[in-house]
């Protein structure tokens, strides 16, 4: 507050001990990542085993769960090998797609929002 010709009175201004300081706290907000789910689809090329193959050695299926997805690609067209964040989902169908061009088999990999 100015006193008298526009001067700052001596109580006013920092250093003077009767000001009050705010601090003020954020709360940190964490999401969870978007998951994304990484689809085989079906053929008419690409051989059982080597389906079977993948699902063991990409997605660290056992034989039976590996069996059951890749029926469930031959008989739907698609069939989910898992969900993941995007960096490991993007990944896993990177790898799929390299292996099987390696192979020379036509094998489709992709991935969506879940």
């Amino acid at each position: 507050m100015a006193g008298k010709g526009g001067r700052k009175s001596s109580n006013d201004g920092p250093g003077n001990g009767t000001g009050t300081a705010v601090i003020a706290r954020t709360k940190t907000q964490t999401q969870r990542p978007s998951m994304y789910r990484v689809l085989l689809l079906n053929d008419d090329y690409t051989p059982m085993d080597f389906v079977i193959g993948v699902l063991c050695s990409f997605f660290h299926k056992n034989f039976d769960d590996a069996n059951r997805i890749m029926w469930q690609v031959h008989n739907n067209g698609v069939g989910e090998c898992g969900v993941y964040t995007y960096e490991v989902a993007d990944t896993k169908v990177t790898q799929v797609m390299d292996h099987a061009r390696k192979h020379q088999h036509p094998l489709q990999c992709v991935m969506e929002k879940k």
